[in-house]
């Protein structure tokens, strides 16, 4: 992705960070299909390889999976939150009216050859992790095991899993930090006092700088 120095984020642990707090990512792959794009949960394994492992599903009748286990290059988006950036956010402008708008945010890409999986055992495991994560929390947690094994076993065969060592990231960590002290601390100001939920996100960001 295109992305200028200042919002560069190369920090593994921050990156890592976003990916897990990504509740649904954008995987992306180009083939024999031609450009397609799903939207799935997925698990992050921060611990296994260098960069980390992903684990999800798709589903058998998506023809995406079919390009993906040839090996081809795949990419996984993690959006975070996002804010539009008013210029009457900034106190230079008072003195220097040469402003526009802008957009601040969050993003993770991962790059690497996915692993189509296509055994029981492995799938089971994928859906059980990934059912757990989204039900902790929860007073009576659902289990994949409440689902009887004949259900079970049926919608199994309707999926496959996959599985992307991550051989590169890249993250954006957009947050005006190409702007004076003052309007970074305007911005802040602002996204804090809107009524938006992400916009308040990116504030809360900001106060890391």
């Amino acid at each position: 992705m295109y992305n200028s120095k200042p919002h560069q984020e190369h920090d593994l642990q921050r990156l890592h960070q976003q990916m897990l707090e990504t509740r649904l990512a954008i995987l992306i792959s180009h083939g024999e299909h031609g450009l397609l794009a799903t939207h799935l949960p997925v698990l992050v394994d921060t611990q296994e390889g260098e960069n980390g492992t992903v684990y999800a599903h798709l589903a058998r009748a998506n023809a995406q999976w079919q390009d993906l286990q040839n090996a081809a290059e795949a990419l996984l988006v993690f959006p975070g939150p996002d804010a539009y950036v008013s210029p009457s956010y900034y106190p230079s402008k008072a003195d220097n009216p040469n402003v526009v708008p802008t957009w601040n945010y969050l993003a993770v890409h991962a790059y690497g050859a996915v692993e189509v999986i296509h055994d029981p055992a492995p799938l089971l495991d994928i859906v059980s992790r990934l059912t757990a994560r989204h039900e902790e929390g929860r007073s009576a947690p659902w289990q994949v095991s409440d689902a009887p094994a004949d259900y079970l076993d049926s919608m199994l065969r309707a999926i496959v899993g996959i599985r992307l060592p991550i051989a590169r990231l890249q993250g954006a960590r957009k947050l005006s930090q190409n702007r004076s002290v003052e309007d970074v601390a305007g911005v802040r100001d602002g996204l804090s006092a809107s009524p938006d939920h992400l916009d308040n996100q990116l504030a809360a960001q900001m106060r890391s700088l």
